[in-house]
């Protein structure tokens, strides 16, 4: 496995909406590069419903090399070196070395939905 990919974390601030609700504000989200990992695809699919619009969901795993954590967190976004924006799907996976030297390496799944 390489670890010559690069993205970008997504982190947004959580501010109130219009309604009192407490909101994330993409808008204002900052931007932190990720270098040095691997994004491969892992899964596509596809929903096409009579009358309504196609719907593609692609999957990614983002990967850290051994003996690098990730500050990344479950309601980032990541944004791939094409320019899509994926959401974290799930918790990011923390894998703990076996010696007791911290985290081994950090597993990340990423979706995006369009359509």
């Amino acid at each position: 496995m390489f670890f010559d990919q690069s993205a970008t974390r997504l982190r947004a601030p959580i501010v109130r909406d219009r309604h009192g609700n407490r909101a994330r504000d993409w808008d204002q989200a900052t931007r932190e590069p990720i270098v040095g990992v691997s994004i491969q695809p892992f899964s596509q699919s596809e929903q096409a419903d009579p009358g309504a619009r196609d719907r593609l969901t692609t999957g990614w795993r983002l990967q850290t090399p051994p003996g690098r954590d990730l500050d990344l967190d479950a309601t980032d976004r990541v944004e791939l070196a094409d320019g899509a924006v994926c959401e974290v799907l799930g918790e990011v996976a923390r894998h703990q070395d076996p010696f007791g030297r911290g985290v081994h390496h950090v597993e990340v799944a990423l979706v995006r939905t369009s359509g």
